[in-house]
């Protein structure tokens, strides 16, 4: 990958907002690197894309009615208790596409890409699989993506942090990432207020 190719690449990764977080993903090496979007999806696991449309569902539902109060009010909260008790329930099926032999830590996510730990190197432009584990935010994400860089952490454990731009993400899905970095970000802000007025 010539230098030119890698600043863009790294413009791409930086396009959207990114936040520190730690979390699990999967990460396999993909045999074919040249597949298409229309494969892509063919690829997806089924958990992976009825999780993602149920929450896509329920904020489009539950907008409209946030605006309401009064019995609407209590409307919204018992759909918000249902929508809780389906996303448990997702939450659960998705937790079954957790493969331990694969699992590797994350520690940055965006819009753009993610950053992860890993004890292996891989090549700058390696084509990966990913599957994206956010318990805090009930959502997982299948998407592939690129390797542009890979550094030595020089720690004890000989691990590499591992950038990764996504190649193929639906669209749903990255706006899913985006909003779960936001409120992310909103929690640790929260964390951080509490943490000064204590002092």
């Amino acid at each position: 990958m010539s230098d030119e190719q890698l600043s863009e690449k790294l413009a791409q990764f930086n396009e959207f907002f990114s936040i520190k977080h730690t979390f699990n993903i999967n990460i396999a090496p993909l045999n074919n690197a040249h597949v298409t979007y229309e494969d892509f999806l063919s690829l997806m696991p089924a958990p992976f894309k009825l999780a993602n449309d149920i929450i896509t569902l329920d904020q489009a539902a539950l907008a409209p009615l946030q605006a309401l109060s009064g019995v609407a009010g209590q409307l919204v909260q018992y759909l918000n208790h249902q929508a809780q008790k389906i996303d448990l329930l997702v939450g659960h099926i998705i937790s079954e596409q957790d493969s331990i032999e694969n699992r590797s830590d994350g520690v940055a996510f965006g819009g753009g890409g993610i950053e992860f730990s890993h004890n292996t190197s891989f090549n700058q432009g390696d084509i990966v699989e990913l599957k994206i584990f956010l318990s805090h935010e009930n959502c997982a994400i299948y998407c592939h993506g690129e390797i542009i860089s890979s550094e030595n952490q020089n720690d004890s454990s000989d691990n590499y942090l591992h950038k990764v731009i996504f190649h193929h993400i639906r669209e749903e899905d990255r706006e899913i990432l985006v909003r779960a970095s936001l409120h992310i970000q909103s929690r640790q802000l929260q964390q951080l207020a509490k943490e000064r007025n204590k002092k």
